[in-house]
């Protein structure tokens, strides 16, 4: 697959098909089983529960996080099973993308009746630089 771009929109795809068929009221877990089962399927590389080191603005690593999927080693994937999503959220994913350096990620909700998708990038920060994720 091309692309972070092309990896999003197979991702978002994916998990509204899956919304589609099972509909809110499942457990966070269900959701994540099906998602994985399915990106498997189209050949990705899928890892569940993965340790972000999470890093000093100096480059020492102070602890780890764990986020629900990482595809293709590069785009994390954070799963909610939620009436809405809320800021709490919001902010969750873009601690992982600052603490763990990486650059992309998305945050998924099915629980609610319509399907809610939020994209988020984070350009590399430097050791010594400040920066706030974009949303």
């Amino acid at each position: 697959m091309d692309g972070i771009a092309a990896l999003c929109d197979c991702i978002r795809e994916t998990a509204y098909a899956i919304h589609v068929y099972l509909g809110p009221g499942h457990f966070e877990s269900v959701y994540e089983r099906a998602l994985i089962h399915r990106l498997r399927k189209l050949n990705l590389e899928v890892d569940s529960q993965v340790r972000l080191e999470v890093f000093d603005e100096d480059g020492t690593r102070i602890g780890e996080c764990v986020a629900d999927l990482l595809v293709q080693r590069s785009l994390i994937v954070e799963l909610k099973a939620a009436k809405q999503l809320v800021p709490d959220h919001t902010a969750q994913v873009l601690g992982y993308l600052r603490a763990s350096r990486h650059q992309h990620a998305l945050l998924l909700n099915f629980g609610a009746a319509a399907f809610q998708i939020r994209k988020f990038t984070c350009r590399p920060i430097q050791v010594g630089e400040v920066s706030a994720p974009q949303v």
